[in-house]
């Protein structure tokens, strides 16, 4: 039987590149706490106001857990979690 897209499984405990948007801007500076991933400030619509996306490769989904939890004790709103197929 043929490959759906939704049948595709994600390895829990193997590396993957993501990007996360955030409300907000996060100064370059915080990469290192953030697992060395590439903080860039981005434009958006009015809506979302400013939005800063953090892009790279992590570890495994324990990593991604890490930076989320961090995001959260900066208070920093979540707009969108995304594994990237091939890199960033």
């Amino acid at each position: 039987m043929p490959e759906s897209k939704f049948d595709k499984r994600y390895s829990f405990d193997k590396p993957g590149n993501y990007r996360i948007r955030i409300q907000g801007i996060l100064d370059k500076s915080w990469s290192g706490r953030l697992g060395g991933l590439r903080v860039t400030a981005c434009d958006s619509d009015k809506k979302e106001g400013p939005v800063t996306e953090l892009c790279g490769k992590m570890r495994d989904q324990a990593e991604l857990s890490g930076v989320l939890n961090t995001l959260y004790e900066l208070h920093l709103t979540l707009i969108s979690v995304e594994m990237l197929e091939n890199g960033y």
